[in-house]
């Protein structure tokens, strides 16, 4: 249901008395049309038959003034009282809107008027931004020629909220973060159209080899290559002081200027702030949506999973010939511990000095080869006590004992000398 109401007065204090109701809005709209105080048209068809005037949707519970009929975009952060008083400001700037015809061929322009036109459509872009106001919306048909002058239109689109029309392209690129560069990248695009006579199939663009005009090709890389969009915009002046634009000799040289009232200079940079954060959190989802995507995409591949299959199927491979290889040495362990080592007399450990006055004499010279067998090597000691001081203290007392004249004396048979 639609309700329609008027402010009774000049103050925002007063209050509105409903005059009439509407449950279809064609009906509404029609009603509008015909009335005999209708008075200036609105863009989408509305008519205004009083200044103050007000709409209410039920379904959507928000009023809406004089403004709110215009397409408002989802960008508009200004204020209905500071867009009022921006839209009074922009009236200062005269120009008018002039509707292209579709030539039936399309080609670029000349290297002089490609010159004169991009000084001035960056003389334009610079006194907004001087300004505090923000544009959004350079495209060549925003731009009139008049007088071999170039103007641009629709320069209150930004501050009423409506997006770029190429804002689907510079939303995948995060460097482009700025209202400056956002201008700046459009302007990038309308002089490839300028150079070619179309716009670009796609951006990044880094193929210029039929560019006509070196110092062309030279600005178009720093605007539209793909370092360009990785590494981040020029800015206004950098290219206003680039050798296409600067030698330009402006016909109408005369020094404009923007006075924004403080107040209003407060808000739209509040708003700008706004419109920028809105960007930078659009694209950050975006760029999270497009790693998981690719990530999704490569691993759902049939070429990732081939490629997967094969590793698992080496992993395995590799893990069985590891294992194989763990119980062959420990087999070989097994079964060459008892036979890999000569039987030999085990060492007697010597044992450490429990005073400081009993010595230990040195261990006994070794057995000659034809002494060593295993019939001679004396059984350990046994202790009777069965504890571990018992065993050391006959081990001490023998080794105390030891005389080399106790020792057998072995007889050598000399079997070197032939048999005749």
């Amino acid at each position: 249901e639609y309700i329609v109401r008027v402010q009774r007065g000049v103050s925002s204090e007063n209050s509105w008395q409903v005059i009439r109701r509407y449950s279809d809005f064609d009906v509404l709209n029609s009603s509008l049309m015909r009335s005999p105080c209708s008075r200036s048209p609105c863009s989408s068809g509305w008519r205004i038959r009083k200044k103050y005037f007000l709409i209410i949707n039920k379904e959507q519970p928000k009023e809406m003034n004089l403004l709110s009929w215009v397409d408002l975009g989802p960008d508009k952060f200004l204020s209905d009282k500071d867009l009022q008083s921006a839209m009074k400001l922009l009236t200062s700037i005269s120009s008018y809107l002039k509707k292209y015809c579709n030539p039936k061929k399309s080609q670029g322009l000349d290297l002089q008027h490609i010159k004169l036109y991009g000084r001035q459509i960056l003389e334009g872009l610079k006194l907004l931004h001087d300004g505090g106001l923000f544009y959004g919306h350079l495209h060549a048909s925003n731009v009139i020629v008049d007088d071999a002058r170039c103007r641009l239109m629709d320069v209150e689109n930004g501050m009423l909220g409506v997006p770029s029309a190429l804002r689907p392209a510079f939303t995948q690129l995060r460097k482009i973060n700025t209202v400056e560069s956002i201008d700046v990248f459009c302007f990038g695009h309308l002089l490839y159209e300028m150079t070619y006579g179309r716009p670009p199939d796609s951006v990044p663009v880094d193929g210029y080899a039929d560019v006509p005009y070196t110092a062309v090709a030279s600005v178009l890389q720093s605007i539209l290559s793909t370092e360009a969009c990785k590494s981040g915009m020029p800015t206004v002046l950098e290219l206003i002081k680039t050798p296409l634009f600067s030698d330009v000799q402006l016909q109408h040289s005369e020094k404009l200027q923007i006075k924004v009232p403080s107040r209003l200079k407060e808000a739209l940079k509040t708003a700008k702030e706004s419109l920028e954060k809105r960007l930078q959190e659009e694209q950050r989802v975006l760029h999270q949506h497009r790693r998981l995507t690719r990530a999704q995409s490569h691993h759902g591949s049939e070429e990732e999973k081939k490629r997967r299959k094969i590793l698992a199927r080496k992993k395995s491979r590799q893990s069985a010939y590891e294992n194989e290889e763990d119980v062959t040495v420990r087999n070989n362990n097994n079964s060459g511990s008892g036979a890999s080592s000569p039987p030999t007399c085990p060492s007697s450990p010597t044992p450490p000095s429990t005073t400081g006055a009993l010595t230990t004499p040195p261990p006994p010279p070794p057995l000659p080869p034809a002494v060593l067998d295993s019939s001679s090597c004396p059984p350990p000691p046994l202790s009777s006590s069965g504890g571990a001081g018992g065993g050391r203290t006959a081990l001490l007392s023998s080794i105390q004992a030891f005389s080399k004249n106790k020792l057998k004396k072995s007889e050598t048979v000399d079997r070197s000398k032939p048999i005749i």
